[in-house]
């Protein structure tokens, strides 16, 4: 799996180096009961390094096992995570499990999309909705007040735990956590984003956390009673947006999805804009597909523009490559089948390998024209002015 990674390249630390031999004696391992030897040191040396803020350790052990060996750095990657979001702990004599989670809602707006504190009332009542439709019957929620944008979520590791421990400590009594928002960094405005309601539940040990845990429940039944009964609780804060809630899920999963799903609502996204702002019909547009090269394929980029404008690219979607997807990954058929469920029908797909070009004044990322060149997005002069990236 594919991380944005930020360690050190310095010589390892000595718990450095642990991490990365009980990651790859865990990746080797050929038993469950040499898995449980492997992961169980494992795990405590990560709980005890995240406990520590020991960030550095852990991400260039991910670094230079991700060079190396990538099934172990898949299991290093694993094992963080889940002591990073979620733990068992004590209480009253009893065991409770806790999970930090997210909800991921999609959104598009040519007004901007918002991330704004959670009112009390609203809060509450995300939190009754979530808790009735995605969470077990067992479940006990606890949420930040805040809607958050992916450039404001937790940046490490050692911040996830922080938070998992913040929400946790509130979650048995049912307080939310409130967000001292000094200091968040500012949103780059998007026509299409993704935004997250981030919270943790808590269970009896052992019990079940999603309603799709339970024997009468399914995630599909889950996100459709979720989508109906808590979108109309989100759209007091999502006004003059489309926006679709996606189900809710353990953090790092959830984040991922959220990236995954973001990917073909940005393209249905640019294409409602244009059609909505220009009154541009699908089959009137046409849309050029180009991969984009650093090293290696990092990302399609997406042109969309009249056909009968050859040089020009009003709309320009961001398609990047995630996870374990590379240039053996069939991306263009997954485009071109969103393209097409939008209406649109003049599809060029161009197999140069483009660079990863960007504007030297604005730095928006550049899109390709039916002739291969990269140019900037603009909307005509008489358009209404929006954000021309989508992503």
């Amino acid at each position: 799996m594919k991380r944005s990674r930020f360690g050190s390249r310095d010589r390892l630390s000595r718990d450095a180096a642990e991490l990365q031999r009980l990651a790859v004696g865990l990746s080797e391992s050929g038993g469950r009961l040499e898995d449980n030897f492997w992961e169980s040191r494992l795990i405590d040396l990560a709980r005890s390094l995240l406990q520590s803020g020991a960030e550095d350790d852990l991400t260039t052990a991910m670094d230079r096992l991700y060079e190396s060996n990538s099934a172990a750095h898949d299991e290093l990657v694993s094992a963080v995570e889940s002591q990073a979001e979620s733990w068992t702990f004590e209480k009253n004599g009893k065991l409770y499990d806790l999970q930090l989670f997210a909800a991921p809602i999609l959104a598009w707006s040519r007004y901007g999309i918002p991330t704004c504190a959670l009112g009390g009332s609203n809060l509450e009542a995300l939190k009754v909705q979530l808790g009735a439709h995605v969470f077990s019957a067992e479940a006990r929620l606890a949420l930040v007040d805040y809607l958050f944008s992916p450039d404001q979520l937790p940046r490490s590791f050692c911040d996830v735990w922080q938070l998992t421990k913040d929400l946790g400590d509130r979650a048995m009594t049912g307080e939310n956590l409130r967000l001292d928002t000094q200091g968040l960094p500012e949103t780059t405005r998007f026509l299409s984003d993704v935004r997250y309601l981030v919270g943790v539940v808590v269970v009896p040990y052992g019990a079940a956390l999603f309603r799709w845990n339970e024997q009468d429940g399914s995630r599909e039944e889950a996100l459709a009673a979720w989508v109906k009964q808590g979108s109309p609780n989100l759209a007091s804060l999502f006004t003059g947006c489309a926006y679709q809630p996606l189900l809710a899920d353990a953090y790092h999963s959830a984040c991922r999805q959220g990236d995954l799903d973001s990917r073909p609502y940005a393209v249905k996204a640019s294409v409602a804009f244009l059609q909505t702002t220009l009154g541009l019909l699908p089959e009137e547009m046409r849309v050029v597909v180009a991969p984009c090269y650093n090293q290696h394929l990092e990302e399609y980029r997406v042109g969309i523009a009249p056909r009968d404008k050859d040089n020009a690219v009003y709309q320009g979607v961001v398609w990047a490559l995630l996870g374990a997807e590379d240039e053996h990954t069939d991306v263009v058929s997954q485009i071109d089948v969103v393209l097409r469920e939008c209406g649109v029908k003049d599809i060029v797909i161009l197999d140069h390998h483009l660079p990863m070009e960007f504007c030297d004044d604005c730095g928006a990322p550049l899109f390709p024209t039916a002739d291969g060149e990269l140019v900037h997005a603009d909307m005509p002069e008489q358009a209404d002015a929006a954000p021309q990236t989508l992503h």
